[in-house]
């Protein structure tokens, strides 16, 4: 099989059209059509489904475009390394994660790495665990930081390598003049009938799976990703709420709440996610080792505590 016809027709795929990907290989179209027939005729069946709109893959073809999707992986693990080898450690690392890792977990690591290795550049992008799979799937990002709760659908992340990090509690928030929140016997189950405010996705379904294991279906008043306006809502009576600890680290406690922990909750799990085969990039293992070592900093700190 002729990898260069492979690697073009992982260029349609993803474009989604043989003409859209026939502009980012700056190629005509009908170049590119030849290659993409070359190939089936060398496969011995049908890669892509043509229309109007532009193009599907077949079976055969989606599981062909996974492994032209490995060997892309795989030939930009060898331009990185040897360009690692000849520039001294220079490289650029495409990295995404959530909000509240982003103002933890993010700049010390950022930190140590300008001081480390300063010819590396990290690139950030803010995203919450549902576009950060996919754009780390598509080579949009080399690497990210997401969270998995024991509920998670991670369906989208198996054919990814995950590396877990760091357990991150998730704590009950209620307004000080609760009047279940000084009760030291406080569950899940005894705040059945206040109102609540979800987060994002991944939370939001762990506050269902939470509250049907407890017994009730949450009456969910408000939705907002922002911890602080989650916990403003809560201050001024617009409901209780399930926030993790780094969420509540990066937007600490106003005097007017109260953070809980409850014995029947789950907590979530904080994680690295990546192509396989991109960590033996120098580039993206330099971020990946700078991460792993700011949670087992905060793992040793908190085990002193």
């Amino acid at each position: 099989m002729d990898p260069r016809r492979l690697l073009i027709f992982r260029t349609v795929v993803r474009n989604g059209s043989i003409g859209a990907g026939a502009r980012e290989l700056g190629w005509t179209q009908p170049a590119v059509s030849q290659h993409l027939a070359a190939l089936e005729k060398e496969v011995g069946t049908q890669l892509l489904l043509r229309s109007s709109s532009g193009i599907t893959p077949t079976e055969a073809g989606g599981r062909l475009a996974a492994h032209a999707e490995a060997i892309a992986a795989q030939l930009h693990a060898a331009e990185e390394e040897l360009a690692d080898i000849t520039a001294l450690r220079r490289g650029t690392v495409k990295f995404g994660t959530f909000p509240s890792a982003a103002a933890v977990l993010l700049p010390p690591v950022l930190a140590h790495l300008a001081a480390t290795a300063p010819d590396l550049e990290v690139t950030f992008s803010e995203l919450e665990p549902p576009d950060a799979i996919p754009a780390v799937r598509e080579g949009a990002l080399d690497l990210a930081l997401v969270f998995r709760y024991p509920c998670s659908d991670i369906d989208d992340e198996g054919t990814l390598e995950w590396t877990p990090l760091l357990e991150d509690r998730v704590m009950a928030v209620l307004p000080r003049e609760h009047p279940r929140a000084e009760d030291p016997d406080l569950t899940l189950a005894d705040l059945a009938e206040d109102p609540w405010i979800a987060g994002c996705e991944r939370c939001r379904a762990n506050l269902l799976s939470s509250a049907r294991r407890a017994g009730f279906v949450p009456k969910i008043r408000h939705s907002t990703d922002d911890s602080i306006v989650v916990q403003r809502l809560v201050v001024h009576g617009g409901g209780v709420a399930l926030m993790p600890e780094t969420a509540l680290e990066a937007a600490p406690p106003a005097d007017d709440v109260v953070v809980r922990h409850l014995p029947d909750l789950d907590d979530r799990m904080i994680g690295l996610i990546n192509r396989r085969g991109a960590l033996s990039i120098p580039a993206v293992g330099a971020l990946r080792d700078a991460l792993v070592a700011e949670t087992n900093t905060r793992l040793s700190t908190a085990a002193m505590i």
